[in-house]
């Protein structure tokens, strides 16, 4: 099986033999980050380019195997890329004839963390989208809209809120962001270049989801506008992972995405609000990276299980 994760931070596969456990001697690869131009996103390119590096990787590990089935989880792929359909054949061909299911990474990642089981997870990375359903039926998507209006709690959220409260410590307005506009100087340089450099990016929502990690470092460390600014992140975060759980559904949910792994006061904040919203609602460690829910979407395709796609979400 090929599994395929097209994130804002960048592009992963992995290669898993169809006989072996999940997870068992798995190959992976990297690709670049998504870009998104005036005329969509490269999701797709950046798919082609790491199935290419798969099938060379497969000769390597796997001289006299083929690729049974491919998945991809790719951000952006409902919105951003003209009639998704339309490539499941380019993608099948560069694979070698094997077939291929398409979906948002809100389908992967909701199969890495809950395995198959009905329920609601949040994925939180450059961006941060809630997927609720029992992957026949229920299909309630919530937030995933992009860093300029949505993706509320994000890598690329903190990243913004950490740069309003520097620049506005840089403008004299508050006096009370200084570390973090020491960090976003070490990182981008002097205020006055920011807007060149962000603006103009066909990246930048991973540039912002970047100045995350110094937004969380310096919570870490105590500085009160940043963990002011994790709290509020893992609040949001928790809004929208309850506002998934549909009621058809198990009180089931998980959170998952590179944004848990700061912890401290997101952490906090997000288990303490998602218990005030749905306090009858069991939030359980999730079981894969969306990496993993791809591979194993990937078995499930292999094993004709995946009868029918079900666009806006997944496309076979």
């Amino acid at each position: 099986m090929l599994g395929i994760d097209i994130g804002g931070t960048g592009g992963r596969a992995a290669l898993e033999p169809l006989s072996g456990a999940f997870g068992a001697e798995r190959v992976l690869l990297d690709g670049p980050p998504v870009a998104i131009t005036s005329g969509g996103s490269s999701a797709l390119a950046v798919t082609g380019s790491l199935i290419e590096e798969a099938r060379a990787a497969l000769q390597v590990r796997w001289p006299d195997g083929r690729i049974a089935a491919v998945a991809i989880g790719a951000t952006g792929v409902a919105s951003l890329v003209t009639n998704p359909a339309a490539s499941l054949a380019a993608l099948s061909e560069a694979a070698g004839g094997s077939p291929v299911a398409l979906a948002i990474d809100a389908v992967t990642a909701h199969l890495g963390a809950l395995a198959g089981e009905p329920g609601a997870v949040v994925a939180v990375g450059t961006g941060a989208i809630a997927l609720g359903t029992d992957l026949h039926e229920v299909w309630r998507r919530v937030g995933g809209w992009g860093h300029l209006y949505d993706d509320r709690g994000s890598g690329a959220w903190i990243g913004i809120e950490g740069l309003k409260a520097a620049i506005q410590t840089h403008d004299g307005i508050t006096t009370d962001a200084s570390a973090l506009l020491s960090a976003a100087e070490s990182r981008f340089g002097p205020a006055p270049s920011w807007p060149a450099q962000l603006y103009t990016r066909d990246d930048r929502g991973s540039v912002l989801a970047g100045f995350a990690a110094d937004v969380a470092g310096l919570a870490a460390v105590g500085d009160p506008v940043a963990a002011r600014i994790m709290s509020d992140a893992g609040t949001l975060v928790a809004r929208t992972l309850a506002a998934a759980l549909d009621p058809a559904l198990p009180r089931r949910a998980a959170g998952i995405g590179g944004v848990f792994a700061a912890g401290g006061e997101f952490t906090a904040a997000f288990t303490a609000e998602f218990a005030r919203l749905a306090p009858d609602a069991s939030l359980v460690v999730g079981r894969a990276t969306p990496l993993g829910g791809a591979v194993r979407l990937a078995r499930l395709v292999a094993a004709g299980e995946v009868p029918a796609g079900h666009p806006p979400f997944l496309w076979l």
